[in-house]
């Protein structure tokens, strides 16, 4: 994770928040995360798990990498690999961000590594028409929507409604590396 994570998601956090006149106690029931957590997270004190940061995202109704970038208005950007946004969480696996934050778009492109054996988790559903397609390069995982469990091999890909909530899982013994292209609708006013 870079150096200057707590600072920016710190701000990002609460511009977000705010923007939406959420208080630190709406946001904690939206998302699951405690206010003692958020406001942790505002402070600067405490630097969110991937799980933690994708739930206040949705929560808020944008993707994560709107909460850890800026708005890139620029018609063509070059992502270099210094540039991308990488997370990694304590079990090992590694969430890097692909795409540019555009304003106004809620998109994300996403390359994720899982060691072998290794369970992201679950992801809350995002907001209706929210659309989520994941392709997997290497290794085997197991994407669960809805609690039904959808077993891929490299070269599989998996299309689902991303209004739904999902989990993911590497069953398998080697490390598995899977791609992710995700919309978020906006909330209806």
């Amino acid at each position: 994770m870079d150096d200057d994570l707590p600072e920016r998601l710190r701000t990002r956090l609460r511009a977000q928040r705010q923007r939406r006149e959420l208080s630190l106690e709406a946001l904690a029931a939206a998302s699951g995360v405690s206010r003692s957590m958020i406001s942790d997270i505002e402070r600067g004190a405490k630097i969110p798990t991937v799980i933690v940061l994708a739930r206040l995202a949705t929560a808020l109704g944008v993707t994560v990498a709107r909460l850890l970038g800026e708005d890139r208005p620029e018609r063509v950007i070059v992502r270099r690999r210094a540039e991308q946004r990488a997370i990694t969480d304590a079990d090992g696996w590694q969430r890097r961000i692909l795409s540019p934050t555009l304003p106004g778009v809620e998109f994300e492109l996403i390359r994720t590594t899982v060691p072998a054996g290794v369970t992201l988790g679950s992801f809350a559903a995002h907001a209706p028409g929210s659309r989520e397609y994941v392709a997997v390069e290497s290794g085997e995982l197991t994407v669960t929507v809805d609690g039904v469990a959808h077993r891929l091999a490299a070269g599989d890909a998996l299309y689902y409604a991303g209004d739904a909530v999902h989990e993911f899982a590497n069953p398998g013994a080697t490390e598995c590396v899977y791609y992710t292209a995700m919309h978020v609708a906006k909330e209806p006013a």
